[in-house]
C-alpha cells in the first residue's frame, strides 16, 4: 500500500516533546508545521491527499483549492475547525478523535469543582500570609467549607464526558441531574434548563458548540442558578456569555466559576475574565485535556484513523 502525502498543519499544539510518533510517520509521506499560517496552506496543499489540523481552521475556499485532498484528520473531539458542509460537498471525509482524554477532563474538572469548594486558593493565601501562624488553635478556619456529599451536580450534555463526570460525581455521593438536549426530548432521567440551573449546586458543561448553544449560559440562566451555586465549563468558552458571567461574579449572583476554555482562545491581554482576580474564578489555559497520556493517545487514534480510511474501512467519521 503507497503511502498517501499527508500534512499536519500545527503539530506544535500538540506539544509533541514527550510524545512518540513513529505510528503516525508510519502511516503516511509528512509534510510537517509547528503552526502553519494561510500562505503555508495554500502553498504546500496542492497535492496533499490528508490534512491533520488540531484548531487551524479549515473553510471552503480552502477544501476548494486541495485538489487530491481525500481525508481531513482534526486532532480533537470537536468539529467547529472545519467546514464540514463543504467538505461533503467535494467527497472530502472527515473524521475526529473521541474518548482520548476522558481522564484527563474529568479529573480536571473535578479539580476545579474542589478547588472552588474547598476555598484551596483562599487558604493557600492565608498560610503565605500568616494567618495560620499567628492563629489561637491548632487550624486556621478563615470562610466556610463544604462537602460535596449530598450536592446536586447539574450536567449539560451527557456524552462520553458527561456520563464520566457523573460517574465520579457518583463516587462523591453527589446527585446528578442530565439537561434534556432540547424540548422535544422526552427521555427519562432528564431535566429542563430551567429546572436543572434552579436545582444544582454545581453546574458543568459538556457538550459541544454548535449554532444553536451559542451563550447557552446567559444572563437569564445565571440568574436562575442558586447563590452558592458553581459553574464550570471544560468544553467550549462561546457556551457562556462572558460579560454575564463576570457580572455575576462581581455581585455574587453566583459563588463561583471555573474555566478552561473561553470564547476566544488565546484571549486578549486585556481580557475581562483574565483580569478579575477574585477567588470566586479560576482560569486554566484549556489544559483539560492535555495530559502526557491522552496528547500520546490522540497521536496514536490520528494514525489509526489514516491506516483505517485506506483499508477501505473509515473510523470516527463525522458530518
Amino acid at each position: 500500500m503507497n503511502k498517501p502525502q499527508a500534512v499536519f498543519l500545527d503539530r506544535a499544539s500538540l506539544y509533541p516533546e514527550d510524545l512518540d510518533f513513529t505510528k503516525l510517520e508510519n502511516a503516511a509521506n509528512w509534510q510537517w508545521f509547528d503552526n502553519a499560517n494561510a500562505s503555508d496552506i495554500g502553498h504546500n496543499l496542492k497535492d496533499t491527499e490528508i490534512i491533520v489540523s488540531n484548531k487551524i481552521f479549515l473553510n471552503r475556499e480552502i477544501l476548494q483549492s486541495s485538489k487530491h485532498l481525500k481525508l481531513i484528520c482534526i486532532a480533537a473531539t470537536g468539529t467547529n475547525n472545519v467546514d464540514i458542509k463543504a467538505a461533503k460537498q467535494h467527497g472530502i471525509a472527515v473524521c475526529n478523535v473521541r474518548a482520548y482524554a476522558t481522564s484527563s477532563v474529568v479529573q480536571h474538572v473535578f479539580s476545579l469543582i474542589l478547588s472552588l469548594n474547598r476555598k484551596l486558593f483562599s487558604y493557600r493565601e492565608s498560610v503565605i500570609n500568616g494567618d495560620w501562624s499567628h492563629s489561637d488553635f491548632f487550624c486556621y478556619f478563615g470562610e466556610p467549607i463544604s462537602a460535596l456529599e449530598g450536592k446536586t451536580l447539574g450536567i449539560i450534555g451527557y456524552g462520553e464526558l458527561g456520563k464520566a463526570v457523573a460517574k465520579v460525581a457518583r463516587c462523591f455521593a453527589m446527585k446528578v441531574l442530565i439537561a434534556k438536549r432540547n424540548e422535544t426530548d422526552v427521555r427519562p432521567g432528564r431535566s429542563y434548563l430551567t429546572t436543572l440551573l434552579a436545582k444544582s449546586d454545581v453546574v458543568s458543561l459538556h457538550c459541544p458548540l454548535t449554532e444553536h448553544n451559542y451563550h447557552l449560559i446567559g444572563e437569564k440562566e445565571l440568574a436562575l442558578m442558586k447563590s452558592d451555586a458553581l459553574l464550570i465549563n471544560a468544553a467550549r468558552g462561546g457556551l457562556i456569555d462572558e460579560q454575564a458571567l463576570l457580572h455575576s461574579l462581581e455581585t455574587n449572583q453566583i459563588a463561583g466559576a471555573a474555566l478552561d476554555v473561553l470564547e476566544r482562545e488565546p484571549p486578549s491581554i486585556n481580557h475581562p475574565l483574565s483580569n478579575y482576580h477574585a477567588d470566586n474564578l479560576i482560569i486554566t489555559p484549556h489544559i483539560a485535556w492535555a495530559s502526557q497520556q491522552s496528547r500520546q493517545k490522540l497521536v496514536d487514534e490520528i494514525a489509526k484513523n489514516i491506516l483505517g480510511f485506506q483499508r477501505g474501512e473509515p473510523r470516527n467519521l463525522v458530518g
